[in-house]
């Protein structure tokens, strides 16, 4: 039973670890997130007020949290993938998708609300059945896989559509701007999906399962766990979280937009949220809490980058080198660890 709940290394609650000081602490990717967060945060706040301004203000919170749940949506189920070993490119491209199927289906009717959601899952979900199928059973890398899926996804977009497309209703739109005080809605959808995810990696044999798999898929096979079948349920949430994704994006721009998942880079922001959480990208180590703080501390970065005027080249880079050393620390814990 050892092999088949815990995978490689014992990964989650804190039970498992032995308390001790800060060097304990600090080994802990989730704690380590969140004080990045807090010293970004702190340090935005001295630079901002330097510069004569306020940071984080009622206003600034709410965007943030606007603007990173479609994000964090993505990230959450991308956080899936990843566990268990595998990843996904094609979840910009889906996202996009999502948002033309929906406002269209949608075309200004409330009542057209509810099928348009359904073919939104069910069409997110067969995008990840075909991802899951083919590292599986053609024995694609996960990379080659998904980043194929993601080149067709674009030549139907590409072909069907030439610009924004449908119409969502203002019933709808709410999603995307309603709050309640300073919590907006599409943030506490984003709450939703990550307790759904963390209930699912914590408390279910498939979370069990899919750590085993990440943390060594041959042990996990060899333990009985069937593997294929566990990738194949990781990509398909994974899709759902993107065609979540775009539901919320149509409901914020009122249509659909073929270019909305990759002008946002939601691949790549949503894979280095991930890695910034402390999930290794190998699989079978991580938490839904750490692909959290990673979202927020990209978000947050980008708020004080807005404040301060710094031009998008310098963007880049500072959020480049903020990951690679991320991960360089993330590296060099675990191989300091004992076997």
């Amino acid at each position: 039973m050892d092999l088949l709940t815990r995978g490689r290394r014992p990964v989650r609650g804190p039970a498992r670890r032995p308390h001790g000081g800060l060097a304990t602490h600090l080994r802990d990717p989730v704690r380590v997130v969140f004080l990045a967060l807090a010293g970004l945060v702190a340090a935005g706040w001295a630079l901002v007020a330097l510069d004569g301004g306020q940071f984080l203000t009622l206003e600034s919170v709410v965007g943030i949290q606007q603007r990173s749940a479609a994000l964090g949506i993505v990230a959450i189920g991308q956080t899936l993938a990843i566990l268990a070993g595998s990843l996904d490119l094609s979840v910009a491209y889906l996202i996009s998708l999502a948002s033309l199927v929906a406002a269209e289906i949608m075309a200004g009717q409330d009542g057209n609300i509810g099928p348009a959601i359904a073919a939104v899952l069910a069409i997110s979900a067969l995008v990840g059945l075909v991802n899951g199928l083919v590292i599986t059973r053609l024995r694609v890398h996960a990379f080659i896989a998904t980043l194929g899926v993601a080149l067709i996804i674009k030549g139907v977009v590409d072909h069907l559509y030439d610009g924004p497309a449908g119409k969502v209703p203002e019933s709808f739109q709410l999603l995307g701007y309603s709050r309640a005080g300073p919590i907006p809605v599409s943030a506490m959808l984003w709450a939703g999906v990550a307790v759904v995810a963390w209930f699912l990696l914590s408390r279910t044999r498939l979370g069990y399962r899919i750590y085993a798999v990440g943390g060594n898929e041959e042990v996990a096979r060899l333990s009985g766990i069937r593997t294929s079948r566990v990738i194949v349920i990781t990509h398909v949430l994974c899709s759902v979280c993107a065609g979540i994704a775009g539901l919320l994006l149509a409901a914020r721009l009122g249509a659909g937009a073929p270019t909305v998942g990759t002008d946002g880079g939601y691949d790549l922001e949503s894979i280095a949220a991930v890695v910034l959480g402390g999930t290794a990208l190998a699989g079978g180590r991580g938490r839904v809490a750490g692909t959290v703080g990673g979202v927020l501390l990209l978000a947050v970065l980008d708020t004080l980058f807005n404040q301060l005027e710094v031009n998008s080249f310098v963007k880049d880079v500072v959020r480049g080198a903020v990951i690679v050393v991320a991960v360089a620390v993330y590296a060099r814990r675990g191989t300091r660890r004992p076997a």
